[in-house]
């Protein structure tokens, strides 16, 4: 669950991460059952049979150049970093494996410590549907001592990035944002939810049953045989906290060490999953604008942590009467009350300065514009409005939505949504519209497969910030309990979304690199320090 700070900064370690996390935000969640539709036979062992698979466990990849195109500057970086990359064929439908296949790019920095080499560690940065083909030179660095003991693997999941696509031809990337301030807003965001749906019925019907989390750990554990590992050890951010258990139920028998940051409840996980997170919101707003108040000489929004709130509210009242317009041709965007408070949101998921800034820079344009004066924007807030306003990355908000709707149904009823973004208003009222909202899901065909339950016991390192306004540190402590050989590693203070190697926590990073080396948990749960 992450799409940045700017919604989508492509192809960065960090961003890929950030939008997962405002990724997750684009659905929002229900609950979790490991049975297929059509139950799968088992193993001895529990985990899926290997029936009719054996072609795709037993491939050679064909390993070379991450270089694309000539203006693939990602995967030049890649080349330069003696990344290797290749592609996995998978069958899109697991239950037809004859039938049709599809590629999963991955990419591998192999081990340089060969004599001391643990094993292979497979890479998620979230979403559902961010990108980590681009990942393992940032992580090993975050591995400090321990990384040239690993093959370092990142992967982006069917239909993400690099794999064989999905795009929906959507109007507008980003298809989550507020009811806004009344009705009118809420019925304009159903009939977009619907449409939205039905676009995506009408130019991928074939393939949506079977772009869900299930398939996606099925086809990490072809990887896992691909890349002739018995088991693989597996590091996931934020919704990749949620594949990977689900991998660890699907495939008990076949992964070593597993780091989960930003813990996801699988009880919670589905389309709605973030309809309780306005409490956390509402606190890192609360904290930003206190580091606003704090810098007033720049930025203008008032010298108390209550003046800047008192100034967005100033922003929200006057866009709730009409369009607020920023920039200027050819990129002008028209934002409204519905638009804003999904900007606040991505805004406070990462308290590090320089995020405060580009959030400080956002709100100091908007009221501007609330008192119609023209400001420029910059090119990363441009950036963020093309995406979120045109259909510049609708393959990205496609391929999120059809993960998400594939895995968990969602109600059907917009009442039922109405009735809760009323309710929701009144403790709420900036984020209780936005995370309660309908989305593409309630349009969306049933899905094929039960979600996961947790059946299996995994001994995994869970990491958390207390005050992370996404994945909230209450899903890391209810994934922690139903996981009761796992470890939990608390970092208090910060108001963060993913820690381990992007935060800068000394303590978190040592912490999970020990347990990387020995693959031994701590004895007991751990606590950092912001």
């Amino acid at each position: 669950m992450r799409y940045a700070e700017k919604i989508r900064i492509p192809h960065t370690p960090a961003a890929a991460r950030s939008a997962a996390a405002a990724g997750l935000a684009l659905a929002i969640g229900l609950t979790a059952t490991p049975a297929l539709a059509t139950p799968a036979t088992r193993t001895a062992a529990g985990t899926e049979a290997h029936s009719g698979l054996d072609r795709y466990y037993d491939q050679r990849l064909s390993w070379g150049t991450c270089v694309q195109s000539p203006d693939d500057t990602t995967g030049r970086d890649l080349d330069a970093a003696g990344v290797q990359c290749a592609n996995v064929t998978v069958p899109l439908d697991y239950t037809a494996p004859r039938g049709r296949t599809i590629t999963v790019a991955i990419s591998r920095l192999k081990a340089t410590d060969t004599r001391h080499r643990i094993g292979a560690i497979l890479l998620n940065n979230g979403g559902p549907g961010g990108t980590a083909v681009e990942s393992p030179p940032t992580v090993r660095k975050a591995m400090k001592e321990v990384g040239p003991r690993y093959d370092i693997v990142g992967f982006d999941p069917r239909f993400v990035g690099r794999s064989t696509p999905l795009d929906c031809g959507w109007p507008v990337s980003f298809p989550w944002f507020s009811a806004g301030a009344g009705r009118a807003g809420f019925d304009r965001h159903v009939a977009l939810s619907k449409s939205l749906a039905a676009k995506c019925r009408a130019t991928n019907a074939s393939v949506l049953p079977h772009v869900t989390t299930r398939n996606t750990a099925r086809d990490m554990d072809v990887i896992r045989g691909a890349l002739g590992e018995r088991k693989i050890s597996y590091l996931g951010y934020s919704y990749g906290t949620y594949l990977g258990t689900v991998y660890t139920q699907m495939f008990p028998g076949r992964y070593d060490r597993v780091v989960l940051d930003g813990g996801i409840d699988p009880r919670a996980y589905g389309p709605r999953l973030l309809r309780d997170t306005a409490r956390e919101n509402e606190q890192a707003l609360s904290a930003w604008a206190a580091w606003a108040a704090g810098r007033h000489t720049t930025y203008g929004l008032g010298r108390t942590r209550t003046a800047v709130l008192a100034t967005i509210d100033r922003v929200m009242a006057k866009a709730a009467r009409g369009p607020l317009t920023v920039g200027t041709a050819p990129d002008t965007f028209r934002l409204d009350d519905t638009h804003i408070p999904t900007l606040l949101f991505m805004g406070v998921a990462d308290d590090t300065d320089a995020s405060r800034a580009f959030l400080a820079e956002q709100v100091s344009v908007l009221s501007k514009a609330a008192k119609n004066q023209q400001s420029p924007l910059s090119p990363e807030f441009t950036e963020q409005l093309r995406f979120a306003l045109t259909g510049e990355g609708s393959a990205s908000g496609s391929v999120q939505t059809a993960i998400i709707c594939g895995d968990v149904p969602a109600p059907r009823n917009p009442e039922l949504y109405w009735r809760d973004i009323e309710r929701a208003r009144a403790a709420h009222p900036l984020f209780g519209p936005l995370t309660e909202n309908i989305g593409p899901c309630a349009f969306w065909n049933t899905p094929r497969e039960d979600p996961t339950r947790i059946r299996h016991d995994a001994p995994a390192l869970i990491v958390a910030a207390t005050g992370d306004p996404r994945t909230t540190y209450r899903g890391s402590v209810a994934l922690h309990d139903q996981l009761p050989s796992s470890r939990l590693l608390t970092l208090k203070g910060a108001n963060r979304h993913a820690l381990y190697g992007e935060y800068g926590n000394a303590c978190v990073d040592a912490k999970v690199n020990r347990y990387l080396e020995t693959g031994r948990l701590p004895g007991k749960d751990e606590v950092c320090v912001k």
